[in-house]
C-alpha cells in the first residue's frame, strides 16, 4: 500500500474506493474512544473534515497535552513519525499531525476493505 502524499490525495483515494464514509466512522471511533469530544457528520465535505481535525489537534497540543498523546497512542500514530516533525510552529504542527493521524485512520479503514 502506497500511502496518499497529501489530504487532497488521500480524500481523493478514499473517494474512488467509496471509503470516505468508513474513514469518517474510524476517526469518530478511535477519537471516542479517547474520550475527546469529537464527532463529525457522516457527510461532512472534506475541507470542513481538515479544519474540524486541525483545530481540534491544535487545542489538544494547547490545552490538553495528556488527552493528545492519548489520542496519538490510540489512533496509533508512529511515535518516530511525530518527533520527527518541527515543533517551533504549533499551528503547523497541529496541521501536519492531523494529517498523520488522517493518514493512519486510512491505512485502518483500507486494510480492513482489501483483507475482509
Amino acid at each position: 500500500m502506497k500511502l496518499p502524499a497529501n489530504f487532497e490525495a488521500l480524500i481523493q483515494e478514499a473517494n474512488q474506493l467509496d471509503l470516505y464514509k468508513k474513514l469518517i466512522h474510524q476517526l469518530n471511533k478511535d477519537f471516542l474512544y479517547a474520550n475527546i469530544d469529537l464527532d463529525f457528520e457522516e457527510d461532512i465535505l472534506p475541507s470542513s473534515l481538515k479544519v474540524m481535525l486541525h483545530e481540534t489537534v491544535y487545542k489538544l497540543i494547547q490545552e490538553k497535552f495528556n488527552e493528545y498523546l492519548n489520542v496519538l497512542y490510540i489512533i496509533d500514530v508512529a511515535e518516530d513519525k511525530v518527533k520527527a516533525l518541527n515543533g517551533d510552529d504549533t499551528v503547523e504542527l497541529a496541521a501536519q499531525v492531523s494529517f498523520l493521524i488522517l493518514k493512519r485512520e486510512w491505512q485502518k479503514v483500507w486494510f480492513r476493505n482489501k483483507y475482509s
